[in-house]
């Protein structure tokens, strides 16, 4: 063994995966007011940023993710955001699984022993979990019932689109294709999405959004894509004539992922419409004007009609007091579709919501937990257990700590998936592995082989489901490029040169497990373009070695299994614990309604054992029913109280949720059942009217 390979030995067992993670935490690292939220460089900086009044922005992203008018039949961004961030509906959230692999559309249905085989199906408390074993605390044992389905989120109807409906009172007018999945007889029901709806709240610190990541760190104005969408341009003016320009904003992904939803033919929109349509609706209306806004709103207060109803302003006038002009102020048309001429300003219209959203969602931060309020004391004191703890609270820490959960849920956000800008700014600049590591796991088809492996960091494959339900981060973008990091940087050694599709940097020298303990000398060369955190001493090691371009077209031979493996299908983003116990149903596709299910299900170390489950991190814990309670108590302590009564600045305006249908058609669509969630002031919800309670208690 050469002495480079021994001390790599040794470092590559002694680190952990993630590389803010430990076995033991402190908690008092947990201190979440201490990290700031992203800076997107030039938005609010710069000789001439983008916005020039960061309250109007907030106050139009407020107006924008909360106004029913901006989807084509009622919905808004709020519409699956509404409780905590998330959506606790139970009436027509189920989708059967349409991601499934090798799985027909003709052979999609609905597959919960309740349901009749149709969707608009009322969720039971028996319903869940939706992998059950007969021995709930063995994996191994038989499995007596699984599915495919997955609670999401109702939507839109199936529809293709004609035109706007300048009435605000009234949906886009669109015409009904029949939907071959959500149908009750000869009428359509509203379609569902295709995974569970994660929490907005404390989004703002993601290095990527969506379960799959999506949502590109990067916002080009357009699309959700980032760098990978090459035709994405905006306009802007110069020497009084709008040009067209590509931009790239870093550290933007919720502006990126606000892009997504109002252009989905299941989630907002009827197929067909685009954001210039979206702008030429909603540009003359004044926002939220079907909705009331509470007279101490904490954003939207200023703004608010004297009846209640919506705002004063326009949403036009209300881009033009956030946004600098070079981005609206041609009055001449700028493109032309089909006839129909758009201004700049609708032309640009999703740069302006995209960026709205972000800062709007920016100020949605949780750090008053119970466990927020005891850090200050412990950081006096030194003690390393909050004193404000129950005595079941202290254990459920101490089995959060020992089962070593902290290690995907790591830092301040109980997320790997943390941008770390947030803590050290141009930190990708300077240490490139924080986007792609090399670790060391127990594959499925091994009990004692380690296998090194390339995983994103902030993403992992728990055994949920099997990977054939849900490729998750193992997916494409509609380019056909890997959505994952580390397949990225797989295909990039291959092809020697080739650029990357997304801008990371990775650092080879600086992996949990380094290339040389898996690979011999003469199969490896220097890698000059990546030294972002690789040590002096790694690199007088010579440390900074990558496989050569034909060692890695070798090992793509051999698929998932050999040395240049990656750790990417059926991964998902690691969720933040941050007010978990009001965030149900969990996982990616909503298949357990209560924090208990959660314990039980890492307890007996995941629900299935894909090919590349790590086993070295989620294996049996052997959780007992007392340790299952403790967990769930501790986890409860991440809840803020501002955030259970809707306090500023988790205030918001009324809005109809549909929850499930009536028999009553209107036309080739069933007819709308609502929640109406009241307007909320910076106050938050009046104690008689008690407070948001977690997904399984609205259960039967």
């Amino acid at each position: 063994m050469s002495l480079r390979f021994f001390i790599f030995a040794l470092l590559g067992s002694s680190f952990s995966f993630s590389h803010s993670a430990h076995a033991h935490f402190n908690l008092t690292d947990q201190d979440l007011t201490k990290y700031k939220v992203p800076t997107t460089p030039g938005l609010l900086n710069g000789k001439s940023p983008i916005v020039i009044n960061k309250t109007k922005a907030i106050q139009l992203g407020k107006a924008l993710f909360w106004d029913t008018n901006v989807g084509s039949n009622g919905v808004a961004c709020a519409t699956c955001h509404f409780h905590a961030g998330s959506d606790r509906r139970t009436v027509n959230q189920l989708n059967p699984g349409v991601l499934h692999l090798n799985n027909p559309l003709s052979s999609k249905r609905f597959d919960l022993p309740s349901n009749d085989g149709a969707p608009n199906h009322a969720l039971k408390a028996d319903d869940f979990p939706f992998f059950r074993h007969q021995q709930s605390n063995n994996k191994n044992s038989q499995v007596i019932f699984e599915t495919d389905d997955v609670v999401g989120s109702a939507g839109v109807y199936l529809q293709k689109f004609k035109s706007i409906n300048v009435n605000p009172e009234e949906a886009d007018l669109c015409t009904p294709t029949g939907d071959p999945i959500y149908n009750i007889g000869n009428l359509q029901t509203r379609q569902v999405t295709k995974r569970n709806a994660p929490t907005v709240i404390n989004a703002a610190f993601n290095r990527r959004n969506f379960w799959d990541g999506r949502a590109n760190q990067e916002f080009n104005g357009v699309s959700v894509f980032g760098p990978r969408d090459v035709n994405a341009k905006i306009w802007i003016m110069q020497g009084g004539k709008p040009v067209s320009q590509k931009i790239s904003l870093a550290n933007a992904s919720l502006a990126s992922q606000a892009l997504g939803p109002p252009m989905d033919m299941i989630e907002m929109s009827c197929n067909g419409r685009t954001f210039k349509d979206v702008a030429k609706k909603l540009l003359p209306q004044k926002p939220l004007s079907t909705q009331e806004i509470h007279a101490e709103d904490s954003v939207l207060a200023s703004l608010r009609e004297p009846s209640g109803l919506g705002l004063s302003n326009t949403y036009e006038e209300l881009i033009k007091k956030a946004f600098n002009p070079i981005y609206w102020s041609g009055t001449e048309p700028v493109q032309k579709v089909q006839g129909t001429n758009y201004s700049q300003m609708e032309a640009n219209f999703s740069f302006f919501f995209g960026l709205a959203i972000q800062l709007y969602e920016s100020t949605l931060i949780s750090d008053q937990s119970k466990l927020d309020l005891a850090i200050p004391n412990m950081k006096k004191t030194g003690a390393t257990v909050p004193s404000n703890f129950t005595e079941i609270e202290k254990k459920g820490l101490g089995i959060f700590t020992d089962a070593h959960c902290n290690i995907c849920h790591a830092g301040a956000t109980f997320s790997a998936a943390v941008n770390y800008e947030s803590n050290s700014p141009n930190a990708y600049q300077t240490n490139g592995s924080l986007s792609v590591d090399r670790i060391g796991i127990i594959p499925s088809n091994s009990d004692d082989h380690v296998d090194s492996t390339l995983a994103d960091v902030g993403f992992f494959n728990t055994s949920v489901v099997p990977d054939e339900y849900d490729v998750g981060l193992g997916g494409t973008d509609p380019w056909g490029n890997p959505l994952s990091y580390a397949q990225q940087y797989v295909n990039y050694l291959r092809y020697g040169s080739k650029k990357l599709v997304d801008n990371f940097l990775v650092s080879s020298c600086d992996f949990t497990r380094s290339f040389v303990l898996d690979f011999n000398d003469n199969e490896m060369v220097e890698d000059k373009k990546n030294l972002a955190g690789c040590s002096t001493f790694l690199q007088d090691l010579g440390l900074a070695l990558v496989p050569k371009p034909t060692v890695v077209k070798q090992e793509s031979a051999t698929l998932d299994q050999g040395r240049l493996s990656t750790l990417t299908t059926g991964a998902f983003k690691i969720p933040t614990l941050r007010n978990v116990e009001l965030t149900g149903p969990y996982m990616h596709n909503g298949g357990m309604k209560s924090l208990e299910e959660v314990a039980a299900f890492y307890g007996r170390g995941g629900n299935v054992t894909n090919r590349r489950h790590p086993g070295t991190l989620v294996f049996d814990q052997g959780f007992t029913r007392d340790d299952i309670n403790a967990l769930a108590a501790f986890l409860k302590t991440l809840t803020d109280e501002r955030v259970r009564w809707e306090k500023a600045p988790f205030d918001h305006p009324s809005i109809q949720v549909p929850n499930g249908h009536t028999q009553s058609a209107n036309g080739n669509l069933m007819e709308d059942n609502y929640l109406m969630i009241p307007a909320v002031g910076k106050k938050g919800l009046p104690a008689d009217k008690g407070s948001l309670m977690p997904f399984d208690a609205y259960l039967k």
